[in-house]
């Protein structure tokens, strides 16, 4: 049977962004089902205009012969003009859209052209309550979503009420991480690396380690991250503070963000503060997760988290903040059931803390310590009218990291140990062969179903 070819419109899969490493690790993990082609856009692209041929490479990484997978290279988020010389030349049965369509807004106003052709699949990776009704024309526009979140499955049933959503057109895939992410024991050979690279990071009386993997932008709340560090130091006798350090790995300064080690130096000079900004591969990350004691994440707003789950491939416990797609990784249970797709159409989210923090009802995973935001701000932009900054307090992580502080080592790493299973679970789907077989599953039956767009409406004037 020949295989199906998908256009992918994403950030370049060979990127280190988020949106590029979850787009290598779906394409890999199908390259045997399907060919794929994509327009790989960065903000200047140093091979715009060029043509990438990415066979040879797939098949040194994983010694599939048979595979096919070419990139165009684009400024920006490309326009109307490369794709159809591309779907001219490629000949797609599909596209496949993966990041914000606020991005890709000329795709979507093209979809009458392109729906009488071939499909557009869209993986939606982040939306929050109140329903953003102003996607409704993205979500209607495409003929398979699939969506990183359990509550975002609920809200594109809410917003594209025009056109009902059912199970196979409307599902939960969440990201599934990388094998490359694995928990290291002190046993292993392989540990001498990861003390290697603690030694050449931080100070060798180094004993608790926090640490923050994420882009130095404001949702991030990097300058939260410093300040919580500071507050749980402070809770201890400067002895121990001065064994606990928080190991930043992302850019210092950066101009969506802030001065780091300015706000480091200001308002935290007394303790450990120290910076890894140079770009590793994937080895390389998995032993900076497992040097550290716990990973966090109070992001205002995350579609997934992408680094505290492979934080937990990698057997590191984790803090997050109770938004979005984080929420999927505490593995919530009302009344001892874990939370589906399903659960959130009457859910909507369990950010509210006045609702949820202190339910009895509701229970989460020994492998987090989860945080619910004591503000929610409605903000927005002309593109995104409104959306909710689910903020946390610093001083409540700070509490969360003195619960993993005085928890004995070996009890911190069980629990470590059971995130690991957790994501590897068939419970939580976020694997990598988990995501690639829910991707040809969802896909396949997409192909099956759908319809090409009538070239005209009739309409009664």
């Amino acid at each position: 049977m020949d295989k199906k070819k998908i256009l992918l419109l994403a950030d370049d899969l060979r990127m280190n962004s988020g949106v590029g490493t979850m787009s290598k690790e779906f394409v890999l993990g199908t390259i045997e089902h399907y060919e794929w082609v994509q327009i790989g856009g960065a903000i200047k692209h140093p091979d715009a205009g060029k043509i990438v041929d990415m066979n040879q490479a797939i098949r040194d990484e994983t010694g599939i012969e048979h595979s096919y997978l070419k990139i165009y290279p684009v400024d920006g988020y490309g326009n109307p003009e490369q794709l159809r010389q591309i779907m001219q030349m490629e000949k797609p049965d599909a596209i496949l859209h993966y990041t914000d369509p606020r991005f890709w807004t000329w795709l979507y106003q093209m979809e009458h052209e392109i729906r009488q052709e071939i499909p557009i699949f869209y993986y939606n990776i982040w939306d929050d309550w109140p329903a953003p009704q102003y996607n409704e024309f993205f979500y209607e526009s495409s003929d398979l979503i699939m969506n990183i979140s359990k509550q975002t499955v609920a809200i594109v049933k809410d917003v594209a009420k025009k056109k009902p959503r059912t199970e196979w057109d409307n599902t939960y895939i969440p990201h599934g991480v990388s094998d490359k992410f694995y928990p290291i024991s002190v046993f292993d050979e392989e540990h001498k690396q990861v003390e290697s690279m603690k030694q050449q990071l931080t100070d060798d009386n180094i004993e608790f380690i926090m640490f923050w993997n994420n882009r130095n932008i404001r949702r991030k709340m990097p300058g939260d991250i410093i300040y919580s560090f500071k507050t749980f130091c402070d809770m201890l006798p400067k002895e121990e503070a001065d064994k606990c350090c928080l190991l930043m790995h992302t850019a210092p300064i950066d101009e969506n963000g802030t001065d780091l080690p300015e706000v480091a130096k200001s308002l935290c000079p007394e303790y450990k503060i120290y910076f890894s900004d140079k770009k590793v591969d994937s080895k390389q990350l998995n032993h900076l997760y497992n040097m550290a004691d716990v990973t966090v994440n109070m992001a205002s707003n995350e579609g997934f988290g992408l680094g505290t789950c492979e934080s937990l491939k990698a057997g590191t416990p984790i803090i997050v903040n109770v938004t979005g797609g984080m929420q999927d990784q505490c593995g919530f249970r009302l009344n001892d059931k874990l939370l589906t797709a399903e659960d959130y159409d009457e859910i909507k989210s369990l950010h509210d803390d006045r609702k949820w923090a202190n339910n009895p009802e509701l229970t989460y995973g020994e492998w987090v310590k989860p945080v619910w935001p004591s503000n929610r701000a409605l903000v927005g932009s002309i593109p995104t009218p409104y959306i909710f900054d689910d903020r946390c307090r610093f001083d409540d992580v700070a509490d969360k990291l003195k619960e993993w502080y005085d928890m004995i080592p070996e009890k911190r790493t069980e629990c470590g140990i059971q995130g690991h299973k957790f994501i590897m679970s068939d419970d939580s789907m976020m694997s990598s062969k988990a995501m690639a077989d829910n991707f040809i599953s969802h896909m396949d039956t997409a192909f099956e179903k759908w319809k090409p767009r009538k070239r005209y409406s009739v309409f009664k004037a």
